[in-house]
């Protein structure tokens, strides 16, 4: 979910049930500081959003979400625990969003300069930065990949746009599934 979802009654009566019932699951914000165009600070008391899951009991911290290592410790952490059944865990992963949030988004509300210091810190760069430095890929090396995902990209897209509508009765198909809980509700 994004910083903007975590003001909804939903999310709280998921992560109540979540911790009755000990699930497991992963919950994620993505904070970008920015719902669709305002900033947590101007929306919400508590700005360390990770903070809403200690209400209930729940295993919640902050991550950043500008690092590759850090997203995959926090992560490898939290699904360990829901795989152990120990339930569920919040994490808030702290992150930018360099473009608007749709197309008609001005951006008003940031200045071109934060946009720019953010830019610095881009993920992708880091880990590949990071790559380099421990000689597990070179220039070639990236380049290659990106060319193996891109045509894997094209070739998903001639796939999607070649391939026959479905048929109206798939529609409801596979929308419900049978529970298999690790739990009875009683």
């Amino acid at each position: 979910m994004g910083d903007g979802a975590v003001r909804q009654g939903a999310l709280h009566e998921a992560f109540n049930m979540a911790m009755t019932w000990k699930l497991p699951v992963v919950f994620i914000v993505e904070n970008n500081m920015y719902a669709m165009g305002t900033s947590v600070e101007r929306t919400s008391n508590v700005h360390d959003l990770w903070k809403l899951g200690l209400a209930y009991d729940m295993p919640s911290k902050p991550v950043d979400g500008l690092t590759v290592e850090s997203v995959h410790e926090a992560m490898e952490e939290a699904v360990d625990r829901a795989r152990r059944g120990d339930g569920p865990t919040f994490l808030e992963m702290k992150t930018y969003r360099y473009k608007g949030h749709s197309m008609s988004d001005a951006q008003t509300y940031r200045t071109k300069d934060e946009v720019k210091e953010y830019q610095k810190q881009d993920p992708i760069e880091k880990v590949l930065d990071t790559m380099k430095a421990n000689k597990w890929i070179d220039d070639a090396g990236i380049e290659a990949a990106e060319a193996r995902v891109k045509a894997l990209v094209d070739e998903s897209i001639q796939f999607a746009e070649e391939s026959p509508y479905p048929e109206p009765e798939e529609l409801y198909k596979d929308v419900y599934a049978e529970p298999n809980y690790p739990f009875i509700i009683e």
